[in-house]
């Protein structure tokens, strides 16, 4: 397939842009130049007009200082957006996406394991199959750590679960603009993009593309942070854990009733001589254990909602170089959620 048979309209007709690559940044100092490089090599090879999106997820290391750099090298087609604390990926990718304006838009990592050269693959894909997301699947072996790797395979077994979808989700994937305008109505902290996607078209599919090791330094998920991204899609977009609980809750009170039978008929029969300590002690420890989980999951429903009530924000801007592109007609209503500028504060230096 030719480029013009993917975007039969000249590039940028309509005001728009053919390509927007959202990249969330984050302890990432050593590759965004090399990043930035590829990604413009490539998408200038397909004649498309485009732009790159990085949001600095609150980077400690120099990061912004190399943005900067970037966005100085390249002032028309490199916006980078500067965030006030870690928010973590997938909120980072929703500040991105407000400030894309492409057609289609692509997203990836900034550690170089997902190649630049495979955004080409991606785009065919997605026009040739006629879906409005598609997946960068990769089919030899993750280049992950092996904690990394089961955390990832926990994470897409709940999506299978939860959205009745056999695609495995990956860091690396483009979307249509018509689902991406569909998800800006979700403003609230607990994201996970992928269910806010699904949520929205079955029209889904992946490609094959590679997957290379690690550039420099190591993943920014840990353990307890693929925990908490699993909990998000849980709490967020299914009842499933309340639903669990209702079943043990049921099968519990059912073996109760059984048990309670079953020594009713003992004693009536005079076949209880000593009353056993190891029931009572079992029964309680299983009874108030499953309590406990099941107090810990509503809390879970419960805390998220008190904290999304209260409008923690998804995301807050501290400056953006470049464009303002298409976030200020996405005010979602969250406090902090467009730059401090775009409110009637004063910051220095905000737009460039």
């Amino acid at each position: 397939m030719s480029n013009a048979d993917l975007f039969p309209d000249p590039p940028g007709a309509g005001g728009g842009l053919d390509v927007s690559v959202v990249v969330p940044v984050y302890r990432s100092e050593a590759t965004l130049e090399t990043l930035t490089d590829r990604l413009l090599a490539v998408l200038e090879g397909l004649g498309l007009s485009h732009e790159i999106v990085f949001v600095d997820d609150g980077s400690p290391d120099g990061s912004w200082v190399i943005l900067e750099g970037l966005r100085a090298a390249h002032p028309g087609r490199v916006v980078a957006v500067q965030l006030m604390r870690n928010f973590g990926q997938h909120n980072a990718l929703m500040c991105g996406f407000r400030y894309a304006r492409g057609r289609y838009v692509v997203t990836m990592d900034d550690d170089l394991q997902n190649p630049p050269e495979e955004v080409a693959k991606l785009l065919h894909a997605i026009e040739a199959g006629g879906y409005d997301l598609v997946y960068g699947r990769y089919d030899s072996e993750k280049k992950h750590s092996g904690w990394r790797n089961l955390g990832s395979a926990v994470v897409n077994a709940f999506y299978r679960l939860v959205f009745r979808n056999g695609v495995t989700v990956t860091s690396l994937r483009v979307i249509r603009r018509a689902l991406l305008d569909s998800i800006f109505t979700y403003n609230l902290n607990f994201t996970f993009v992928d269910g806010l996607l699904a949520w929205n078209t079955q029209r889904i599919g992946s490609v094959a593309v590679e997957h290379h090791p690690r550039a420099t330094g190591r993943s920014g998920y840990n353990p307890l942070k693929l925990l908490a991204l699993a909990f998000n899609l849980f709490t967020n977009f299914s009842i499933l854990p309340l639903q669990l609980v209702s079943c043990c809750g049921f099968l519990a009170a059912a073996g109760g009733i059984f048990m309670a039978l079953v020594y009713l008929f003992l004693f009536v029969a005079h076949r209880i001589v000593v009353p056993g300590y190891a029931s009572t002690v079992i029964a309680v420890l299983v009874l108030g254990g499953m309590q406990l989980l099941s107090l810990g999951v509503m809390g879970e429903y419960l805390g998220r909602l008190h904290l999304n009530v209260n409008r923690k924000p998804q995301y807050t801007v501290r400056q953006v170089l470049g464009p303002p592109g298409r976030a200020e007609e996405r005010d979602g209503g969250v406090a902090g959620q467009r730059p401090l500028a775009a409110r009637g504060e004063a910051v220095s230096d905000a737009y460039r």
